[in-house]
């Protein structure tokens, strides 16, 4: 499966977690060799009374922070991956997901039990003021 059918079916399961408010936090690591970024932290945020997603971009000496939308947040994090992460992990109340690449890129998805109880603060604020 190419990285973007695959990426995005992985990313179809982050919305959803924003969506049913489950979603605790979002992480792209384990680097290819020396890389100078690191990891790729996301999480939601409130701008302007619109939920969008904080990319926080860790750099061996300092860290850049970039707001995007839902949807834009996706083809910029699909820049990242097979360069330099091998993988993603969707944490939710209800489950974690990771999305691998192993040395041949094969791709894999492995659920499993979750590791938060409690779903990002923001994001339930903001579904609070939904309702």
């Amino acid at each position: 499966m190419p990285f973007k059918e695959s990426f995005s079916e992985f990313y179809t399961k982050v919305k959803s977690s924003l969506d049913d408010g489950t979603f605790a936090k979002l992480t792209l690591a384990k680097t290819i060799g020396n890389a100078e970024l690191m990891n790729i932290y996301v999480r939601p945020i409130m701008d302007d009374a619109v939920l969008k997603l904080e990319l926080k971009f860790k750099f061996q000496q300092e860290e850049i922070i970039e707001i995007h939308t839902i949807e834009n947040a996706f083809p910029r994090l699909l820049e990242f991956i097979n360069n330099p992460f091998l993988s993603a992990i969707l944490f939710t109340t209800e489950f974690d997901l990771t999305y691998k690449l192993n040395k041949k890129r094969a791709v894999s998805l492995v659920e499993q039990f979750p590791t938060f109880g409690n779903a990002n603060e923001v994001l339930l604020e903001y579904l609070a003021t939904k309702k």
